[in-house]
């Protein structure tokens, strides 16, 4: 039987050590803003699209991917994590559809969530997840691990930009 994989992209916004995490109802899970990658979009468009129409946030990506004399090409940013998850498993244990997650760590500058999109989750589903609540909380390991990494991601970015 043939697995259908779609790529995309998800991004965990800090603002001030704490990351923004919704409920998803369908999942049962908490998790950042993301989704699909559209045909005309690269990954990391995708991903801050996405964190626009759900959160409303305009985010900027800490991204640490050296620049490449490449006079033919562009260089893209560099995803923190590339995972494969299993979204339709079927009864002999096959995957039939996956998703090939691309995942990035963002700055916002506001914690004020209002979704730009038509049929996203109400503001009231989003909450600010600090390492104490990520370490504390009912959040999934992978959640916890990636929310830990861009919390230190954005101290260290902001580091190295105030010198």
């Amino acid at each position: 039987m043939e697995t259908t994989r779609h790529f995309t992209a998800t991004v965990y916004i800090v603002e001030s050590g704490a990351v923004a995490l919704h409920h998803h109802d369908r999942l049962g899970i908490r998790v950042p803003p993301g989704g699909h990658v559209d045909r005309d979009e690269l990954p990391h468009e995708a991903g801050l699209r996405e964190v626009y129409e759900e959160t409303g946030l305009d985010a900027d990506l800490i991204d640490g991917t050296p620049a490449v004399d490449a006079p033919a090409g562009q260089v893209l940013p560099r995803p923190r994590h590339q995972m494969l998850y299993d979204i339709n498993v079927h009864d002999d244990g096959t995957a039939g559809h996956q998703h090939i997650d691309h995942v990035y760590y963002a700055r916002v500058e506001s914690r004020e969530i209002d979704p730009a999109g038509d049929d996203e989750a109400d503001p009231e589903v989003w909450e600010w997840f600090d390492e104490h609540d990520l370490r504390e909380g009912d959040v999934d390991s992978d959640t916890v691990q990636f929310s830990l990494e861009a919390i230190e991601a954005a101290k260290t970015d902001a580091s190295i930009a105030d010198e």
